[in-house]
C-alpha cells in the first residue's frame, strides 16, 4: 500500500481527543493532524517523537494532515493509521501472499454478518467453504521484539471473536488475522492484562476452530507492505 502523497516529518507535541494530534513541522509550523487510531497508543504518543504526516488538499476533509508513521529507535517504524491494515491485507489477498487463503478466487469486503456486524473480508470459491476473515491492527509492544493486542479494552473485538466462532459452528472457515504495524517485533501474543474479556473470547473462539494468523509489515515513508508470518504465543 503506497501513500497517496509524499509524507512530511515533524515532532509530536501531543495527541488528544483520541483523533487529534498537534505536530511541529520542520519549517516551524504547528499543525493539527488527524490521528486515525482510537486505541491507547501506549508508548507511541509521547511528546517529542518524530512523526510523519500525509498532507492532503481534499476540500471534504477538515484537517490538511493525517498522521501515518512514527519513528522508533534503531531505524524501526510504527504505523499509526488503523485503516491501513485492511488495505494491506486486501493487496495481499489479491496477490495470493497469504498461503492459507490463496485458493480463494472471490474476495468481498465489508459483508454483513452476525449481529449488525460486517466482516472485513468474505472469501468464496467453488468447492471451498466460505471463509470469514477479520483483520486487527497491532502496534503495542511492551517487551523487546514482542507485539501485543489489544492496547485497550475492546468490547467490539470480543464480539467479533464470538461471531467468528458462530460462523465456524455453521460449517464455514473463520480466521482472525493480526497485522503488526511495527518493524521491531518478531513474535505476537494477547495482552491478557489489558483486556481479560478479550483473551477469554479468543480462547473460546480458537477452541471452537477459529484460525489465527499473524503477519508483520514492511514500513517506510513510501508505504506499508505485507510482510512475513509472525509466531503466535499463547
Amino acid at each position: 500500500m503506497r501513500f497517496q502523497t509524499t509524507l512530511v516529518p515533524g515532532r509530536l507535541l501531543r495527541r488528544y481527543k483520541r483523533f487529534l494530534a498537534d505536530v511541529t513541522l520542520e519549517d516551524g509550523r504547528e499543525v493539527v493532524a488527524h490521528c486515525a487510531n482510537p486505541g491507547a497508543m501506549t508508548g507511541l504518543n509521547e511528546a517529542g517523537m518524530r512523526v510523519w504526516l500525509e498532507p492532503n488538499d481534499d476540500p471534504k476533509k477538515k484537517l490538511r494532515f493525517g498522521w501515518r508513521l512514527l519513528e522508533l529507535p534503531n531505524d524501526h517504524w510504527a504505523g499509526i493509521d488503523t485503516s491501513v491494515p485492511n488495505r494491506v491485507v486486501r493487496e495481499a489477498l489479491d496477490n495470493k501472499k497469504i498461503a492459507a487463503l490463496a485458493d480463494y478466487p472471490n474476495i468481498r469486503p465489508e459483508v454483513k454478518y452476525g449481529q449488525s456486524s460486517r466482516i472485513d473480508f468474505l472469501l468464496t470459491g467453488t468447492g471451498l467453504p466460505d471463509a470469514y476473515l477479520e483483520v486487527k491492527n497491532v502496534h503495542l509492544s511492551r517487551k523487546v521484539g514482542l507485539a501485543e493486542f489489544p492496547d485497550s479494552k475492546t468490547l467490539r473485538g470480543a464480539k467479533h471473536l464470538r461471531e467468528l466462532a458462530d460462523m465456524r459452528a455453521q460449517g464455514h472457515r473463520a480466521i482472525m488475522l493480526y497485522l503488526v504495524q511495527r518493524t521491531d517485533c518478531t513474535r505476537f501474543r494477547l495482552a491478557d492484562d489489558v483486556d481479560p474479556a478479550y483473551a477469554a473470547a479468543f480462547d473460546l473462539a480458537t477452541n471452537a476452530g477459529v484460525e489465527v494468523l499473524c503477519y508483520d509489515t514492511e514500513i517506510s515513508t513510501a508505504g506499508v507492505e505485507f510482510g512475513r508470518q509472525v509466531e503466535v504465543l499463547r
